[in-house]
């Protein structure tokens, strides 16, 4: 989990830079569809079967519209808005409105441990960011509303995946890219971005590899995995490491500096997962 959250953290470079290239439906389309052809040799050698039921079938037509719809408002916030307090909003506001959705879900109450994690999280989240120089009328700009509905769509997408409990979870995936990357081509593709891409130089396909073969493939399916191994709650906590790699990537291939917030920030969101995951540390081995 924690080399997958790498991965997605280095997603926000990469798109960065294919944003040069290309507009965000052309980026969700050749995501989608690359990791697409890149997961049928993984599925092959693993022997998973391709066979599933109308349950869940159901659930992978709800999951792709989910994400289709997740991808697209996540890069008209980039696009319109800030990218950076994009980036803290909806990292800092999925595992929020998971636990929060769950509970009402469940008719629960968050516990007082887990109401101070998530808070501490988000804190963490947003001081890695420099949230606190913001400009307030940036901050409740209308266009941000693309990255709260994002946001509340990724944990309807993580809780429609943890119901497939039949369907091996890299092959849910698998459908999901599927019916995710036919409804981006019929509603937003034009087929010359086919000739277009050709065209283009290493930088874009270096990008491209890092975005679909390890962000997407890798990353999303060891997600997916973590969800029917750990819990949909605690898959969810990891997700505030997302920036603290994101912006580590940045201070390499974008130059940018770390200060002291990043590193406040890491430690209050390590405590925060730790918090939430209820890890136990040995020291000494039982003999």
């Amino acid at each position: 989990m924690l080399i997958s959250m790498v991965f997605w953290g280095a997603s926000w470079v990469n798109v960065k830079f294919l944003s040069l290239y290309i507009n965000e439906y052309e980026i969700v389309f050749l995501r989608m569809g690359i990791s697409l052809i890149a997961m049928i040799p993984i599925l092959k050698f693993m022997k998973i079967s391709f066979k599933i039921d109308y349950r869940t079938l159901f659930l992978i037509l709800v999951a792709a519209i989910i994400l289709v719809l997740y991808s697209i408002y996540f890069f008209l916030g980039v696009k319109f808005g800030t990218a950076g307090l994009g980036g803290a909003l909806v990292t800092t506001l999925i595992p929020i409105n998971t636990f929060v959705i769950l509970a009402l879900w469940h008719k629960k109450t968050i516990s007082l441990k887990h109401s101070f994690a998530l808070i501490l999280g988000a804190f963490g989240v947003l001081t890695m960011l420099n949230i606190w120089q913001f400009n307030f009328e940036l901050i409740f700009a209308k266009h941000n509303l693309y990255f709260i509905i994002a946001s509340l769509l990724w944990p309807a997408l993580t809780i429609v995946s943890s119901k497939s409990v039949k369907t091996n979870p890299i092959m849910f995936t698998f459908y999901v890219y599927l019916i995710s990357t036919l409804v981006v081509y019929i509603f937003f593709i034009d087929n010359t971005v086919f000739n277009k891409v050709l065209s283009f130089d290493y930088i874009f396909w270096l990008n491209m590899f890092v975005i679909t073969i390890l962000s997407t493939v890798v990353a999303t399916s060891v997600y997916f995995i973590g969800i029917e191994k750990l819990g949909t709650k605690e898959v969810s906590s990891f997700i505030f490491l997302v920036p603290c790699s994101a912006l580590g990537l940045s201070a390499i291939f974008l130059g940018e500096k770390i200060t002291y917030t990043t590193l406040l920030g890491t430690i209050c969101t390590i405590i925060a997962i730790y918090i939430l995951n209820n890890i136990k540390i040995s020291f000494f081995r039982k003999r």
